[in-house]
């Protein structure tokens, strides 16, 4: 009989062919085991060894625990992103040091937490699964690991000289009082349901984060510190991925921050610095609730009879959506800069503040430049003019003039009459 670790080895080529009848044979041979009389339980160990190993090989190709997390979710369903986390809680147990704390953070965050005894029997468990269903779902899963492509280094993984260095950068939660006045006017906006009221509140707490990003900034310039800007991966899954990455775009620029999305991993990467890289990500989230909130009132407002289908309107709304606010927090930003910056000229002189925020931002895109060299630019298509109206609108109830902003624009755009 073959030992543990070639019947792995078999079932794993049969389930990435495509011969289906050979791929449950290799299946049933698991199944058997190596006719030892621990034979189940060395299969067991020869998938999990087989398992953390792959995720070991992940980490310096770019992907961190909520990535693989977020893409085994996707690709193939909860029960296999939970044998994901406790395979990367075991994982965890003879990791290299150093191991920076955001990555035992995020594992944290998961619950990736290592049980006794065996991770694939005790999942399986927990899952209710016979052992059949328990094996097919495990080399499905372990297929899926061991096939994900590189993705860009945002921060150095465990083992890597630079893993030991206490950065700032990335999603850092920072426990300031300005964060946790923006996270209340954000949980009030998700929660009214008046969208003037929304809106306002949304806008003054781009008014604070903004504020923040420029203390940040200038604090940043009086040291000898020498961090490159992080990044952040925010999921644009299904359905109307490509209004989701629009308003990760939109956010993103009105924080100075760069984003590129990538479609098929399901998710926009931000890059930025440490303080920006936290607003953005507290924002979209907000948004994406608030977008989504208004584009179910929006339907019930919808005309009787109107001709488009349901999807067409909704995507046309919120990608309209995602522009008009992108435009009022870009407004709040350029407000609450223009203030810090007199202010500055009175107190330093009136070349402080400019020119450490356009550094900032040069830094920031030769960042993309280095981590995307091919990224490419993708036009937006409408193709619902009601929904496109409807989402502006929806977006431009309240005024955001904080700080004696100007008033913004209309957005430009022209429904495709397809």
């Amino acid at each position: 009989m073959p030992d543990a670790d070639e019947l792995v080895a078999n079932a794993l080529a049969a389930v990435r062919g495509t011969d289906v009848r050979q791929a449950e044979r290799q299946l049933d041979q698991l199944m058997v085991g190596t006719g030892a009389a621990d034979g189940t339980a060395a299969v067991d160990a020869a998938l999990l060894r087989r398992l953390v190993r792959g995720l070991g090989r992940l980490w310096p190709r770019g992907w961190q625990p909520v990535d693989v997390d977020r893409i085994t979710g996707r690709r193939l369903d909860a029960r296999a992103a939970r044998l994901v986390r406790a395979a990367m809680a075991a994982q965890r147990r003879d990791q290299a040091e150093p191991v920076p704390a955001w990555w035992d953070d995020q594992l944290r965050e998961l619950a990736a937490i290592e049980a006794d005894g065996s991770v694939l029997a005790g999942w399986a468990s927990r899952e209710g699964l016979d052992r059949a269903d328990a094996l097919r779902a495990a080399v499905d899963t372990l297929a899926l690991v061991e096939s994900l492509p590189p993705i860009a280094v945002l921060r150095p993984p465990p083992g890597t000289s630079g893993a030991a260095l206490p950065r700032t950068g990335g999603t850092a939660r920072s426990g300031s009082p300005m964060l946790d006045r923006v996270r209340a006017l954000l949980a009030k906006a998700e929660s009214t349901t008046f969208p003037a009221e929304a809106e306002a509140l949304t806008g003054k707490a781009q008014e604070l984060i903004a504020r923040h990003s420029i203390d940040e900034a200038l604090l940043a310039a009086g040291s000898e510190r020498g961090d490159l800007p992080g990044g952040v991966r925010l999921s644009t899954d299904a359905p109307y991925a490509g209004a989701k990455a629009l308003l990760v775009q939109e956010v993103a620029a009105a924080n100075r921050c760069e984003a590129v999305w990538s479609d098929d991993l399901g998710f926009a990467t931000v890059l930025g610095w440490p303080a920006d890289l936290v607003a953005v990500e507290l924002l979209y989230t907000s948004l994406l609730v608030q977008a989504t909130a208004a584009m179910l009132r929006g339907r019930a407002e919808r005309r009787p009879g109107s001709g488009r289908r349901t999807k067409v309107w909704d995507e046309s709304f919120l990608n309209a959506f995602a522009l008009r606010i992108g435009e009022r927090l870009r407004t709040a930003t350029e407000a609450a800069t223009n203030a810090a910056d007199q202010a500055a000229a009175e107190t330093a002189g009136a070349e402080r503040l400019l020119p450490v925020l356009a550094a900032r931002g040069e830094a920031v895109r030769e960042r993309l430049d280095t981590l995307f060299p091919g990224v490419t630019r993708h036009r937006l298509s409408v193709r619902d003019a009601e929904g496109w109206s409807s989402g502006t609108s929806a977006a431009d109830r309240a005024s955001l003039d904080v700080g004696g902003a100007r008033k913004p624009r209309q957005v430009p755009g022209r429904p495709d009459p397809r």
